[in-house]
């Protein structure tokens, strides 16, 4: 384990916060464990879906993107067309004294400034030059390997069909886009979310739920014409800045206006959706101090990737990768049109119709209508509009017809080359990609809001992200106040609240309980309540008190839980 950077927590701390309050552990302990796979606790689990509702609030709700639900495993079709058969891979070097596997770049982290952007005969080389050994035995390693990181399978019985996990949730808003092109009305821009789990058979895994073999993903795919210059919304927010580590360059904070037109980022769309995610992360309680995008360097950028900047936080693990932000080009589809020879393109209308010498495909509406009778004219249609680059008159065309796949024979249609007048073109769109790993987020989230007082811990969970809400307190637990904060505790659950009541030991510890949990307010009945029917408010992070009327509480609670009112706000 690395040592804690500065004004950040010690990994150690942070994970044993994180199993003594229930976020997170790691999986099947009582059987000696699994390394990468992790669970999430009861405080976990609702934090991660309070983090997943954030996102999802921005990407649908704010920027009216789609989501899809997909299987997370997928044929070997799949991904030969994108690439990851051969391209998702590290580099793994084995002790030949106690036979442990390593990564071989991360042996190298102390004293190469990029070893993942290595190749292999650089790490060999570097290896030897600084004389790496075991780090569990000190003998000697074997040169570096390729290893595909994808966890394959076999879908039915013997002799069934090969299928691997998926290392990411993209892929089937790629092989889908007809689909969802569709459902968008055939209009671009637009953008598809997937939330959901990847696989990732890591070589050595370590750094907690930083690097897990079973993961949590938050990707978007946003598809666009590239030829159109202007992102919606750019200009709302081109004056915001960002900072950026560009590629072969020194840090620096920039607008993103000014980033765009001198070049060091690539596009309006990617701009924009780096300032996103910086929104989304301060949001969620990341400190932007600590926050930059570092661009990929040509050596270590993915096979599908034309350009990528890398969300990074400064944690006690070091500068940790949190979100990729990649322009993919058109590689994707281009590759699954390639691979599978469906139509995964869109049609781009011109302002005017032009006209041009063109290739065109000449539908035969006398051998259309017999054999397809009412939808003769909508196959003739799509016929029309059709590339025909590379067409072979001798094989059907196979169209797909509102999801139904229609072959159509060679003699329905014929190739001429003439002058038309052409209302728009066909393109494969271009894709941006924001692909964020959830785990790393929590685990970030927790780094940077964890605050200590001698021995007292506070947890600074924003109140959007924070799991419990509220923690609702007898002052004793007897005398009827136990009752009536029950019945506090039970109404606000039923408002939709997550509270936890806890009537046992001095009120102190149970502040102090709440606060480690990062649990923004609590709830107090004591006996001035039978009197007044008031009840005391406190606040986690100022310790400030508030005592409001019994029958305001509901009111003041839900303002309060989604950061409608602020607490120096109540009367």
């Amino acid at each position: 384990m690395k040592p804690c950077y500065r004004d950040t927590m010690d990994p150690n701390i942070i994970l044993g916060l994180a199993k003594r309050r229930g976020f997170f552990f790691p999986s099947f302990e009582i059987y000696g464990g699994m390394a990468g796979l992790y669970d999430y606790g009861p405080l976990g689990s609702t934090m991660k879906t309070n983090i997943e509702s954030l996102w999802r609030n921005n990407y649908v709700m704010r920027e009216g993107m789609s989501e899809i639900f997909s299987p997370i495993i997928s044929p070997e079709d799949v991904f030969r067309a994108s690439g990851h058969l051969s391209e998702f891979t590290d580099f793994s070097v084995q002790c030949q004294k106690c036979n442990q596997a390593f990564r071989a770049d991360h042996l190298l982290e102390e004293v190469e400034d990029n070893p993942d952007a290595m190749s292999q005969d650089e790490l060999q080389e570097a290896m030897v030059k600084h004389g790496i050994k075991c780090p569990s035995c000190k003998g000697g390693l074997s040169e570096p390997v390729s290893v595909n990181l994808m966890f394959k399978t076999m879908v039915g019985p013997i002799g069934g069909r090969d299928g691997y996990m998926r290392p990411e949730t993209a892929q089937a808003m790629f092989f889908n886009f007809h689909l969802l092109y569709k459902f968008n009305r055939e209009k671009l821009p637009f953008g598809i979310v997937q939330l959901g789990k990847g696989f990732r058979n890591e070589i050595s895994p370590r750094q907690s739920i930083t690097r897990v073999r079973e993961f949590n993903m938050m990707e978007a795919e946003v598809f666009f014409d590239p030829s159109n210059k202007v992102w919606p919304g750019f200009d709302e927010v081109s004056s915001k800045t960002l900072r950026l580590l560009p590629d072969g360059a020194d840090e620096q904070d920039i607008t993103l206006r000014d980033a765009v037109d001198k070049g060091i980022i690539a596009n309006e769309p990617l701009a924009y959706f780096m300032h996103l995610t910086q929104h989304i992360l301060t949001s969620a309680g990341l400190d932007s101090k600590k926050l930059r995008f570092r661009q990929h360097l040509k050596t270590e950028m993915a096979h599908y990737a034309e350009d990528c900047w890398d969300c990074e936080a400064m944690t006690g693990y070091g500068w940790l990768e949190l979100v990729g932000i990649a322009d993919r080009g058109c590689y994707d589809l281009q590759s699954h049109i390639d691979e599978s020879g469906a139509e995964l393109t869109a049609f781009i209308r011109f302002p005017e119709p032009i006209e041009m010498e063109a290739t065109i495909i000449v539908p035969n509406l006398s051998a259309l209508g017999p054999l397809f009778k009412g939808k003769a004219g909508a196959i003739a249609t799509k016929l029309s509009e059709m590339p025909c680059d590379g067409l072979d008159t001798a094989i059907p065309i196979v169209l797909d017809m509102d999801g139904e796949e229609v072959s159509i024979p060679p003699e329905c249609f014929t190739i001429s080359q003439e002058k038309k007048k052409v209302s728009g073109k066909r393109i494969v769109p271009h894709v941006i990609e924001p692909s964020y790993g959830l785990d790393r987020i929590f685990y970030t989230v927790m780094d940077h809001n964890y605050k200590e007082d001698g021995e007292y811990v506070t947890l600074g969970l924003p109140v959007t992200i924070a799991p419990i809400k509220f923690g609702v307190f007898p002052l004793m637990s007897k005398d009827g106040l136990d009752d009536m904060a029950s019945d506090i505790d039970k109404k606000l659950r039923q408002k939709g609240l997550l509270t936890y009541y806890d009537g046992s030991g001095t009120i102190g510890r149970r502040y102090a309980r709440m606060d480690e949990a990062g649990t923004p307010f609590c709830i107090t009945v004591d006996y001035e309540t039978k009197e007044d029917g008031c009840v005391t408010i406190r606040d986690r992070d100022t310790k400030d008190q508030k005592r409001v009327k019994m029958d305001d509480l509901e009111r003041i609670a839900i303002s309060l839980a989604d950061s409608s009112l602020a607490f120096e706000a109540i009367g």
